[in-house]
């Protein structure tokens, strides 16, 4: 059963890696790059600030820590703790690998970019009110696919890692949105989290 899994996991990642177009190279060089997340989030900080204004100081420290969470428990944590290698230094699969964007560091188990950013979208669809936004929670979601998407493409990730980092993103999502929740019962609480009292 495992030998199937690794064996599944080496041939999606191969085959993402292998549909690769100088146009493409580019577009997931870009999406995966950490400082495009800086304005990105500086936007969205003013957008809630703007929107929410006090009650934004409830909800900025949570998603804050999530994502914060996320990329600590993933690196810190996993990564060492595992020692699984990214493909692009695993001996027998890196000459049939294309690197656009290099390799990076040695191990790849989880993702932290996965994790971080379903993190951020699972909050914003939780905390923020039922029906409303569905362009900003569309658009964080699919900011999370491209994102998680790079990362096998260009051989930083197995799906698996990819698929992990975004269990544990969206676990840390929920928490925080269940905080939130708790800690600010009266902001248009969703349906899908109780309401304290």
């Amino acid at each position: 059963m495992l030998e199937t899994l690794r064996t599944l996991d080496h041939w999606l990642l191969l085959a993402i890696n292998g549909a690769h177009t100088p146009a493409l190279d580019k577009v997931m060089t870009f999406a995966s790059d950490r400082y495009v997340w800086i304005p990105f989030y500086g936007v969205l900080i003013i957008w809630l600030l703007y929107h929410y204004r006090s009650r934004a100081k409830a909800s900025l420290p949570l998603v804050i820590a999530a994502v914060a969470l996320a990329d600590s428990i993933t690196s810190k944590l996993f990564k060492p703790l595992v020692g699984r290698l990214r493909p692009c230094h695993t001996p027998d699969l890196a000459p049939l690998l294309h690197l656009p964007d290099g390799c990076g560091g040695q191990f790849g188990y989880m993702s932290s970019h996965a994790a971080n950013s379903v993190a951020l979208a699972v909050f914003l669809l939780l905390a923020l009110p039922a029906g409303r936004f569905r362009g900003l929670k569309i658009w964080v979601f699919g900011w999370a696919a491209l994102l998680s998407y790079s990362r096998v493409y260009l051989a930083a990730h197995y799906p698996s890692d990819v698929i992990c980092g975004w269990l544990v993103g969206a676990l840390l999502g929920w928490l925080a949105a269940w905080a939130f929740a708790k800690a600010d019962p009266y902001w248009w609480p969703p349906a899908s989290l109780p309401k304290s009292t």
